[in-house]
């Protein structure tokens, strides 16, 4: 998700990406436990969109 598209979406819809990225990023974690994850990488990406969105978050709210 880019910056852009994530200022066009509500706060409700902010807070579900959240719960689906956290609940995504649990799921990486354990197949790496398992050794059955295939981009390791998605782990880092995955947390930095969780950050972005927290971000814009906090910014609508104070606005």
């Amino acid at each position: 998700m880019k910056k852009q598209e994530i200022k066009k979406l509500s706060k409700d819809e902010i807070m579900k990406n959240i719960n689906k990225f956290k609940k995504d990023l649990f799921n990486f974690r354990f197949q790496k436990i398992n050794s059955q994850i295939t981009n390791p990488s998605k782990i880092g990406e995955t947390k930095k969109i969780i950050a972005r969105l927290k971000t814009i978050l906090r910014d609508k709210t104070n606005v």
